[in-house]
């Protein structure tokens, strides 16, 4: 075994964890680029995760399928959800779908299928990192194509001025809906891997505090490009190892850097204006 072989073994947790937060920091950073401030991404990590479990566990699936299947069903209910709870918007919004989280968690912890309380075990590990950061290329890649078309210029215009962008003929509703759905089935996806790569879930991985946490990745790494929440979800999973000498402390000095981070750099890290094809320098 050599000393990269060990270097994996050691910290192979923690390269998973940095994967999967990546794609929960997309999740989010698509909701915010188009202007909505959407808490809901626990919720449908939750169901992905749930959902794609129960189908390994009882049918044993192809686990291709069965990530997919994660991803239609978040999709799904953030359809079903969508038409009444995207009429609002700013912090009813994050209201809203923070009350969606508990409500999910809540049936999570109610349902004997889910094992209540006590969570699934057993889930075979099939995630692995090929596949975790497989995924995250394909969704950061699809990210930055999206940014380049017309919807991701719509999305723009919705982030800057929701009622300029509906006099300019964008179809507000429509957008919105569609984000959440995308921002859902991103959710979905890290969910089902997250779930076969620790064997085991709980309700407590998906309440409130999840939630505020996926919002962190972006807020301190910066929504101006995609890249900016995948940074901010490196080093908020990274963070809490370094500090953990000091672990009596660490929450502490993780909540000044993302105080000091909103107070001097209160766009993110990461400023850089996306540049779009045929742009002038």
């Amino acid at each position: 075994m050599g000393p990269l072989d060990d270097f994996l073994f050691v910290y192979q947790n923690l390269i998973y964890a940095i994967g999967i937060n990546s794609l929960l920091a997309l999740a989010v950073y698509i909701s915010l680029s188009a202007g909505q401030l959407s808490l809901g991404q626990a919720a449908f990590m939750a169901i992905g995760a749930y959902s794609s479990a129960l189908l390994t566990l009882h049918f044993d699936l192809y686990f291709p399928l069965v990530l997919l299947a994660g991803m239609i069903l978040s999709a799904g209910f953030a359809a079903l959800i969508g038409i009444p709870t995207l009429r609002l918007s700013g912090v009813y919004l994050a209201l809203a779908t923070v009350g969606l989280g508990e409500l999910v968690r809540l049936l999570l912890v109610n349902l004997e299928i889910t094992g209540g309380a006590l969570g699934l075990s057993g889930i075979p590990e099939k995630g692995g990192f090929a596949l975790i950061y497989g995924c995250l290329a394909v969704v950061l890649g699809g990210m930055f194509a999206v940014t380049q078309s017309r919807f991701g210029r719509a999305a723009e215009a919705m982030r800057e001025d929701e009622t300029v962008a509906g006099i300019m003929g964008i179809n507000l509703p429509r957008y919105r809906l569609v984000v959440l759905i995308v921002s859902a089935a991103i959710a979905g996806l890290a969910g089902g891997l997250n779930a076969h790569v620790s064997s085991f879930i709980g309700p407590g991985e998906f309440g409130f505090d999840a939630a505020v946490s996926i919002l962190s990745f972006a807020l301190l790494g910066g929504i101006r490009t995609p890249l900016g929440p995948v940074i901010g979800a490196v080093i908020l999973t990274v963070l809490p190892e370094m500090l953990r000498p000091i672990h009596d402390y660490r929450l502490a000095v993780n909540g000044a850097i993302i105080v000091a981070v909103v107070i001097f750099r209160p766009a993110g890290i990461l400023t850089w204006p996306i540049r779009r094809a045929g742009a002038k320098a």
